[in-house]
């Protein structure tokens, strides 16, 4: 009996769009994240890799939709491929079974390593533009929800023998996040 065909897919952020990946193909099972690559912390490939036995076959798109950094790819892979599973990356048109094949060491090893340096320019590009959005007084992060003002008000009423649940109520606001003004301002 021949195993099944599983696809991963994964894209960064939950308003990207999947279709693209593996887009026409037919699978028994489908596992789709909607998170980073940055570990392997993520729910659907945690399932994938539960799911996933010896003679089956993992199609993913590309390398970079696997993982973003060397050491978790060549993991992922040795894990798969130790156990039996096929790994297909189509964009690249590579098939990894666990057979010693120094080429596709080299192959798999070299896409790795050009998934990583993106990652990292990614990151090195995002730092830049948040210390020019900073440099320029943009705000950066979510917006507070407390003025220093309110803040100032909010230590008086407590002083005076308010209780955080009722200022936070009166304020439009949660306990946390009142937790979090009162140690920040």
């Amino acid at each position: 009996m021949s195993g099944q065909h599983l696809a991963y897919i994964r894209v960064s952020s939950v308003d990207q769009n999947t279709d693209r990946q593996l887009d026409g193909m037919e699978f028994d099972e489908r596992f789709t994240d909607k998170v980073s690559g940055k570990d392997t912390n993520r729910p659907a490939l945690t399932e994938c890799l539960r799911h996933a036995r010896k003679g089956d076959t993992l199609h993913v798109h590309s390398i970079d939709r696997l993982a973003r950094n060397m050491s978790d790819l060549m993991q992922l892979v040795s894990d798969l491929t130790g156990r039996g599973v096929t790994v297909q990356f189509h964009k690249e048109n590579l098939a990894f079974t666990g057979e010693a094949n120094p080429f596709q060491t080299l192959q798999l090893q070299m896409m790795g390593a050009f998934a990583e340096f993106e990652r990292s320019m990614i990151r090195e590009r995002q730092k830049e533009g948040i210390a020019i959005a900073k440099r320029k007084g943009k705000q950066i992060g979510a917006k507070r929800k407390l003025t220093p003002e309110q803040v100032a008000e909010i230590r008086c009423k407590l002083a005076s023998g308010g209780t955080k649940k009722d200022v936070a109520q009166e304020y439009g606001v949660s306990r946390q996040t009142l937790y979090t003004a009162l140690e920040t301002v």
